[in-house]
């Protein structure tokens, strides 16, 4: 299970660095892809992946994402409010097919997964976002394997007994110190290419830290959902990892987070 689980997590790897160093089209392409699977993932739980409330959740994702290549602006507003109208219509002529709670879940897949996921790209596309997008997987997965070691090590409180029995309250602490520890180390050697108003080291840690914080809500909110419906996996694309949410239920979580504290920090514009 251990080098099914390395083998994985260095193809993964190797992918993520592609996609995020050329960017452009190919990130693109990959977080529309992976959003499609994860959103698949979540419909499967609720099973509504092969039905036509399902196909209007791909289809919406879809949209999402081309409309990612202009100013979206009221756009975004406008696709929430078409897509709740279209779900909604569905669940209308097709009654009694669709139970409310796959309505709900439809909606926050597309959310949830997708709109979630997408700032990924919209992270890189910043000015410097090729330095910037990083600071996502140290205060998701550095995050995770910190808490991981420190709880392996020292971890005697529960940090969340019920969802997720082998997390402890000393690992989430490892985790948030580890990710400020790291993305300070990173803005160091990254400084001098980067504008900012402030200290960067310390902007990026402080950064890393909060978004350490968030991942392991979304990590616990990922967990919390599989064991509602009793599964261990979300999918099993992933040898030894499982589905694409099993391995970015963090991920998801982080970027949103990253894209606002670098505007905030960055642009220093109000959001």
């Amino acid at each position: 299970m251990f080098w099914t689980r390395f083998r994985s997590a260095v193809i993964l790897t190797a992918i993520a660095l592609a996609a995020i160093i050329i960017g452009d089209y190919l990130l693109w392409g990959i977080c529309l892809c992976i959003s499609i699977i994860g959103v698949r993932e979540l419909y499967r739980v609720f099973k509504i992946e092969n039905t036509l409330l399902g196909y209007v959740g791909y289809g919406f994702t879809l949209i999402w994402y081309l409309l990612l290549n202009f100013d979206l602006g009221n756009l975004s507003q406008m696709l929430l409010i078409a897509m709740i109208m279209v779900i909604m219509c569905v669940f209308v002529f097709t009654y009694p097919k669709y139970e409310t709670e796959q309505i709900m879940a439809s909606i926050f897949g597309v959310i949830y997964v997708a709109m979630m996921l997408s700032f990924i790209y919209q992270v890189r596309m910043l000015n410097n976002g090729i330095y910037y997008v990083w600071i996502i997987f140290i205060g998701s997965w550095i995050s995770d394997t910190a808490a991981y070691c420190v709880g392996m090590l020292i971890g005697k409180h529960k940090l969340s007994p019920v969802v997720s029995p082998k997390k402890s309250i000393e690992g989430s602490i490892g985790g948030i110190v580890g990710s400020a520890l790291v993305g300070a180390i990173y803005a160091f050697i990254i400084k001098d290419n980067l504008t900012m108003s402030f200290n960067p080291v310390i902007v990026i840690a402080i950064v890393s830290a909060a978004s350490s914080v968030i991942s392991q809500i979304g990590d616990l909110a990922a967990s919390a959902i599989k064991r509602k419906h009793d599964i261990k996996d979300y999918g099993t694309l992933i040898p030894g990892h499982g589905g694409i949410l099993d391995r970015f239920d963090s991920v998801i979580f982080t970027a949103p987070i990253v894209y606002y504290l670098i505007y905030l920090f960055v642009y220093e514009i109000n959001i």
